[in-house]
């Protein structure tokens, strides 16, 4: 029996993991009723990132009440496993929380990731995992800190929060921009959250700024390490105020949820993504499938809505390189959530791939 895993990066604003995964896998099934069937909701960090946790490992999963980047109150959720909490900042401190026209990294604030930190902290937490995609924000974790001071220190100093205190901490995170500068927070992602030119070099000092008043309290500068400049700065903070290990999300997860034990005995590994082009071997989710399949010698499929290069991602490693879509297929109907997974599940069942396995 042929055992085929299925490990497929959510479609931005139209299916997530759980659903690409499924649809690809009827595919598969209408032509193959004879294969092994494994299923992986997976995550660079972004979304999904509580989803894949909580499908591994089975977590109980805690709302809290908090803050959203405008500080309007809301109701966010993390997960807990044992001693270890689960957060996406994205809940709290997300751009998809927000209107296009209430995007403001001047104002946006990561607050209210701070409240969801200080209550696992609460809790007894002594392990963080902490995915790093998809912020609003561009404050150099400056909100999420006062959110934990306000929670956690009676003195109003970071030195008095016992619960930091050999906390383990773990962050998700695919970029490696410093946390200011040409290649910062501010310039390189400041624009795509509604950062005007006035605004990037307004943003940027300010977090120089924070950086110097916290490298003197520590004794130590971490602010030019690769990835403190992820999710507007909070990749810094973690760093910095919590001595966080960096990680591509990707790996992070495969590791914990034992991702290479589960390839024993596959016939072959399927990924995608959204829009797959050249980038995609660049450290990005379906590449890290890729290449742990290809460390076992097992191939890997990769389907996409959208493919450039596909001669060039071949050469790198996948097996095979298909864009689900038809040519000329609209974009706003190849987005639809049915037409999506119709093409998926088509895509699945046409190829000839596993004839050859």
């Amino acid at each position: 029996m042929k055992k085929v895993i299925f490990a497929i990066d959510s479609f931005k604003g139209c299916l997530t993991s759980a659903e690409a995964n499924a649809a690809a896998a009827r595919g598969l099934l209408s032509a193959h009723p004879e294969c092994d069937v494994q299923c992986v909701t997976v995550s660079d960090g972004g979304e999904g990132w509580l989803d894949a946790f909580d499908a591994a490992l089975g977590c109980q999963r805690v709302e809290v009440p908090c803050h959203d980047p405008m500080m309007r109150r809301m109701v966010a959720p993390y997960l807990i496993h044992d001693d270890t909490a689960i957060i996406e900042i994205a809940k709290a401190s997300g751009l998809t929380l927000l209107s296009p026209e209430e995007r403001n990294p001047m104002r946006a604030t990561s607050y209210g990731t701070g409240e969801l930190v200080a209550d696992a902290l609460a809790r007894g937490c002594r392990k963080l995992i902490v995915g790093l995609g998809g912020s609003a924000t561009s404050d150099a974790g400056m909100g999420m800190l006062r959110a934990i001071i306000d929670r956690l220190a009676p003195n109003g100093r970071w030195d008095d929060i016992r619960q930091v205190m050999d906390v383990v901490c773990l962050v998700a995170c695919d970029v490696t921009n410093p946390l200011s500068g040409p290649h910062g927070a501010a310039a390189v992602f400041g624009p795509q959250k509604g950062a005007t030119p006035e605004m990037v070099d307004a943003l940027d000092q300010r977090s120089k700024r924070f950086a110097e008043l916290s490298a003197r309290h520590f004794g130590y500068d971490l602010s030019d390490m690769p990835g403190a400049g992820a999710a507007g700065g909070l990749g810094y903070a973690f760093m910095q105020y919590f001595n966080a290990k960096q990680m591509p999300g990707i790996q992070l997860l495969l590791d914990i949820i034992d991702f290479d034990k589960k390839l024993h005995g596959a016939t072959l590994v399927v990924t995608g993504e959204g829009s797959a082009d050249r980038q995609t071997l660049m450290g990005k989710l379906p590449a890290g499938i890729m290449r742990r399949a290809s460390a076992q010698g097992v191939p890997a499929l990769l389907l996409a809505g959208k493919v450039e290069d596909a001669e060039l991602m071949e050469r790198e490693g996948f097996a095979k390189v298909l864009c689900i879509n038809p040519p000329g297929l609209p974009l706003h109907e190849a987005m639809r959530k049915e037409v999506a997974e119709a093409n998926i599940s088509h895509t699945m069942a046409a190829t000839d791939l596993m004839d050859g396995l």
